[in-house]
């Protein structure tokens, strides 16, 4: 009798292997990497794609910030509800043509990081996954005229380091009040 319990038991448990449906477990997607040069290779339009992509947040550390078509995909994802905040240059406080004053009275966080000579950084970083960075400025002068670079870059851990060093700035800057101010 136990010799046929130990046969059923056995063959149960061969069934259920062969026909049960296969078992997937989630997988963190491979890190992938798309490289854009200036001027007029698309840095922009690869910029503005990534951030209509954006569901949740938007870090932004930039030196110069004047692109017309950037500031608005920034201002359509706060519109979307998506978190979007921004650290500048202190040059973006008073420069005639920044987006800081766009972006600030649009309700997005601007802040001005003079804690730096320059605080340089070509920054964004997308929903704690994408790493948009490079020499390129996210300016109309760097798509159509300089000689620039740029990465788009999915990378969950690289994000977290990104994110981290975003937040240290963020940290020692000052909120942004307006021109001039």
């Amino acid at each position: 009798m136990k010799d046929i319990i130990r046969l059923m038991g056995l063959l149960t448990i061969t069934l259920w292997i062969v026909f049960s449906p296969p078992i997937t477990l989630p997988q963190e997607k491979s890190p992938s990497v798309e490289v854009y040069f200036s001027p007029k290779g698309g840095a922009t339009d690869a910029i503005t794609k990534e951030l209509n992509k954006a569901k949740n947040t938007i870090l932004v550390q930039a030196y110069s910030f004047t692109s017309a078509p950037i500031a608005k995909a920034l201002l359509n994802a706060h519109k979307r509800g998506v978190k979007v905040e921004v650290i500048l240059d202190k040059s973006q406080r008073t420069d005639e043509y920044s987006s800081a004053t766009f972006l600030f009275n649009a309700g997005i966080s601007v802040k001005i990081d003079s804690q730096h000579a320059i605080a340089h950084n070509k920054v964004m970083i997308i929903d704690g996954e994408t790493v948009i960075t490079g020499s390129f400025n996210f300016t109309k002068a760097a798509e159509e005229n300089n000689a620039e670079n740029l990465l788009v870059i999915h990378d969950k851990k690289l994000a977290e380091q990104y994110t981290k060093n975003w937040q240290e700035h963020e940290r020692h800057s000052e909120v942004y009040a307006g021109r001039g101010r």
